[in-house]
């Protein structure tokens, strides 16, 4: 026999043994273990089997909208675009991937508490733990085993094991069809050399995002950051593809004063024009939109991780998990006084992920 205290109630529980294994014994005098309904009502024992079924197939459909949302989608914008607006499209894949995944992991997370909570014994009983030391023991161990697997029910359930089943292995997939989009391997959009590009290049003009609006250095005072794009993105004629370049390319502008900056790499000292300075807000961590920044300091702060960079030092990390300095966009004026780029970035923008094994 062992036995062991009720926290609350000050009762005690012994647990005795039988021939069907360790069971759960009241002690006289308090009041008995209150059954649930679906411990003395088959029939309500297999209305909870149903509706913890039901909720595992809720968990299947979720997984099944989400990779509708996320495989099928895309392409009917492509094919359908002249039908309706992109945004629109994409709006619709963004509601079913987050409804999606939502009801994934809701429906397995309720399924396994409702089925603990009024299929699965609910005696909770303490025994001293035991040495195995010899044959006798471990087979003792192997019964305890297998009496745990009867109490949840789910030999002579088959409704709950398949549904449990197929709802298990549906739920990792949204997780993984993501994750292999990160892949170098996973066609040419997702390679290295296609981030080591973008639609920047010599002579096309920063304008204002959305207005496109050309940019000229007196525009800016000392202390000022505004976020631009590259004119030439307007001539891009899919939508799409516009988004997909616009991302890669937005660009960072701020004005310093000359004498501020503590570093010139060689190479670069005509990359800047009267203090004006231009970077990629994509963060070289994981990707986010670097914006925030504090002219005293001339510091650039992601606010995904912290991530901080100093444009006084050609945006060098100073503090956070980035690996390297955001790309630097070589600049100067044209002919009529409007800021251009003098290239393309030098080297790939984004997470540091795109350049592993890309030399």
């Amino acid at each position: 026999m062992a036995e062991h205290g009720n926290g609350e109630s000050g009762a005690v529980v012994t647990a005795g043994e039988g021939e069907s294994g360790t069971y759960a014994i009241d002690s006289p005098g308090l009041p008995p273990h209150r059954p649930r309904l679906s411990d003395v009502d088959e029939k309500a024992a297999k209305r909870s089997e149903r509706q913890v079924a039901t909720l595992f197939i809720i968990s299947i459909i979720g997984t099944i909208v989400f990779m509708v949302g996320y495989f099928a989608i895309g392409r009917t914008s492509e094919e359908f675009g002249e039908y309706f607006d992109h945004m629109q499209w994409l709006r619709i894949q963004n509601t079913l991937l987050g409804v999606g995944s939502a009801f994934a992991m809701l429906g397995i997370g309720l399924g396994v508490v409702h089925w603990a909570k009024t299929l699965m014994p609910d005696h909770e009983i303490v025994e001293p733990r035991k040495p195995l030391r010899a044959e006798a023991e471990r087979a003792e161990a192997a019964q305890m085993m297998g009496e745990i697997v009867e109490e949840t029910q789910i030999k002579r359930r088959p409704l709950l094991r398949n549904t449990l089943i197929a709802a298990a292995l549906l739920a990792p997939l949204p997780a993984v069809v993501m994750f292999r989009d990160l892949d170098r391997a996973y066609g040419e959009e997702f390679s290295p050399e296609r981030m080591r590009h973008t639609i920047w290049d010599e002579g096309v003009r920063l304008v204002r995002d959305p207005t496109g609006t050309p940019i000229r250095a007196s525009d800016l005072t000392v202390g000022s950051a505004m976020h631009v794009i590259p004119e030439n993105l307007r001539e891009i004629s899919s939508h799409g593809e516009r988004l997909s370049e616009k991302a890669k390319a937005v660009v960072l502008l701020m004005r310093m004063n000359p004498e501020d900056f503590e570093h010139t790499s060689p190479g670069r000292e005509d990359w800047t024009y009267q203090g004006i300075i231009a970077c990629s807000k994509v963060c070289t961590h994981v990707g986010c939109p670097v914006a925030l920044y504090e002219r005293h300091t001339h510091h650039l702060l992601c606010p995904c991780h912290q991530s901080t960079f100093d444009a006084a030092q050609e945006f060098k990390v100073v503090f956070g998990p980035a690996g390297r300095p955001l790309p630097q966009l070589p600049i100067t004026v044209d002919d009529e006084g409007f800021l251009v780029a003098r290239s393309d970035f030098t080297e790939p923008v984004g997470p540091t992920y795109w350049e592993r094994g890309n030399a």
